[in-house]
Order: structure tokens, then C-alpha cells, then sequence
């Protein structure tokens, strides 16, 4: 991140949306929900945004979140990214604006919790998020 810099991972995003239909479900994990969440906040036809571990603050892309883009957010309730860097009161304040947002908190301190290739994973967690997606996606 600190050789490419935040402008050039949410350029990267950006470019590879581009020849992608407009309707689609914007997701990231971590530093991927920065051009995941710039996408489905600023790019017409958003279905909907998943954001797994992180959050930005909506004025890093505009005046609000989008009223028609349903969005979920998903981290550990005490990750300390996720809640000690800030991110949680961003997932807060984008919910409240949303018309349709939802923001889940597991119980537990890590960061990658649905990776089931990391020590990190969690299995109930991620079953619970893996249901919750799905019926998200399924909504959609």
C-alpha cells in the first residue's frame, strides 16, 4: 500500500471496472473495499456493496452514500483495524445513511476471519457471514 498509494489501488479499481456492467454488487475485503466502496458509492447502477473488515469514511467519495444501494458491512467487534483504526465508526455512520444498511459485528479479534487458509479463520463467523451474503446476494 505505502509504495502504490491509496490513489493508485482506487485507480486500479476503477479500471477494472470499467468494461464490467453497471449493475453489479461492489466487494472488498480489507484495503479491497476502497475501491469497492468508491465504486458502489460513485458509479451509477450499483445493486448493492459487501465490505468484509474495513470501512471508509463516506466523504472520501462524496456528499453521501447512495439512498438506492443496499449495503452490508461485516468485521469483529474487536479487530483492532477494524475498531481500533476507525473503521467502525465509518460502517456506523454509512448505515445510518443508508436506506438499506446493515452492519454485523462477530465476536472475536481478528482481521481475516472468513479466510479458512489463515489461522485467523473463524468457522462459525464465517458461516454466519457466508449466510448472510448469500441472502443478500439472493435479494439482489
Amino acid at each position: 500500500v505505502h509504495q502504490l498509494g491509496f490513489g493508485e489501488i482506487m485507480a486500479r479499481g476503477a479500471r477494472a471496472a470499467e468494461g464490467l456492467p453497471a449493475d453489479l454488487v461492489y466487494a472488498g475485503f480489507s484495503l479491497g473495499v476502497v475501491p469497492a466502496q468508491m465504486l458502489a458509492q460513485t458509479r451509477p447502477g450499483a445493486r448493492g456493496a459487501l465490505f468484509f473488515y474495513s470501512c471508509v469514511p463516506v466523504a472520501e467519495f462524496g456528499p453521501s452514500w447512495p439512498k438506492d444501494v443496499p449495503v452490508q458491512v461485516h468485521g469483529m467487534d474487536a479487530d483492532p483495524f477494524f475498531v481500533g483504526e476507525g473503521d467502525i465508526d465509518a460502517a456506523r455512520a454509512l448505515i445510518a445513511q443508508a436506506e438499506q444498511g446493515e452492519l454485523f459485528l462477530y465476536p472475536g479479534d481478528q482481521h481475516y476471519f472468513a479466510d479458512s487458509s489463515l489461522p485467523s479463520y473463524d468457522a462459525e463467523a464465517s458461516a454466519l457471514l457466508l449466510q448472510r451474503v448469500l441472502a443478500f446476494l439472493a435479494a439482489r
